[in-house]
């Protein structure tokens, strides 16, 4: 890249940083997006007001509504539930929109959607060439549809009784997560050869709040009556250790950074090593309180050395995050879109 353009781009990126963009701002700059975190904004439900904040590993530059200033400021959609990365693209999942928005992760440009085979969905995974999507309408179907990653076209449809939400990869083997809200305790494991459930795992003891994967093993956070757990299980679908957070009540939140469990207790944040054998006696910190606690506490991510906490202002104001270093330091605090609830490394 020529300097000239280099040095045009970060006084671009300072005039967005203290006057931020509007959804119909024209770009006549086209800026890249990596080495830098995506906050995903999610909107207010039944509004197409979802959208992506852009922010630079330092965290002192800052862009707001990236796919409308990419896009001749259409709009992203309804309820941004996560993001997720193959390849060159970034795939944005839109739960009441019933579509995933693709674009390119380097410029936000659109490069795809999927819209087929989509009712309310929830998460997303990619193993063997395929895109696997949990659905979980409100009292209605409850499915995984899975798509080809080479053109996009649907491949099938696997039913359920239970409830799906999180979808993670492992082994090349699919887990689903049969609990939501923190009621369920069973895991469905897929094997990707086939795309058929092979298994199912049940949890010993608590509800399943989050299942996450790390190192192609995957790991779920449970609450039982005054305890909480974690499960290790290993990618052939095995529970292959369990961790007792004896007096965590209700832990949830789950993340892994540099051999490190985090997690999260009503607003107190917790840090632990994956070796550890009991719970730390205090919290790494306390988010401050607010009139809605869970509010206050809405979106909660470990990435890169940073932890980023959202309070969703009640999804009627710009949500304030604040970003923690990995020793509980607070090391900045701004506003990104509504309802923020996740944070993503590009």
């Amino acid at each position: 890249m020529k300097i000239t353009k280099l040095l045009t781009l970060v006084f671009a990126f300072a005039l967005l940083f203290n006057i931020s963009c509007s959804s119909d701002d024209n770009v006549s700059e086209e800026i890249f997006y990596g080495n830098g975190f995506l906050l995903s904004n999610e909107g207010n439900f039944g509004k197409p007001n979802a959208d992506i904040t852009y922010v630079s590993s330092d965290l002192n530059l800052k862009q707001d509504n990236i796919f409308s200033a990419n896009n001749g400021g259409s709009n992203l959609g309804d309820v941004l539930q996560m993001i997720s990365f193959n390849g060159d693209n970034a795939y944005l999942l839109l739960n009441n929109s019933n579509k995933i928005q693709i674009v390119n992760r380097s410029n936000f440009k659109r490069a795809g959607e999927i819209t087929a085979q989509l009712n309310s969905p929830r998460f997303m995974a990619f193993a063997n060439n395929n895109i696997y999507v949990t659905n979980d309408k409100y009292g209605g179907d409850k499915f995984v549809s899975i798509y080809k990653t080479s053109d996009l076209s649907f491949v099938k449809k696997i039913n359920f009784t239970d409830t799906v939400e999180r979808i993670v990869e492992a082994g090349n083997n699919i887990f689903v997560q049969n609990a939501s809200f923190g009621f369920g305790n069973k895991i469905s494991y897929i094997t990707t050869s086939n795309n058929e459930v092979q298994s199912t795992i049940t949890i010993p003891t608590g509800n399943i709040n989050k299942m996450i994967v790390n190192n192609e093993t995957v790991y779920v956070i449970a609450a039982g009556t005054a305890d909480s757990y974690i499960y290790q299980i290993s990618n052939t679908g095995s529970i292959t250790k369990t961790f007792t957070l004896t007096g965590v009540t209700d832990a949830t939140n789950l993340e892994i950074e540099k051999g490190k469990f985090y997690f999260t207790s009503g607003l107190k944040v917790y840090a632990m090593d994956l070796t550890a054998t009991t719970v730390p006696s205090a919290p790494l910190f306390t988010v401050s309180n607010s009139v809605d606690p869970y509010s206050n506490l809405y979106g909660f991510s470990v990435v890169n050395d940073r932890i980023f906490v959202s309070d969703a202002n009640g999804f009627t104001q710009d949500s304030k995050i604040s970003v923690y270093s990995t020793n509980g330091s607070l090391l900045k605090t701004f506003t990104a879109g509504k309802g923020t609830n996740g944070a993503y490394w590009n």
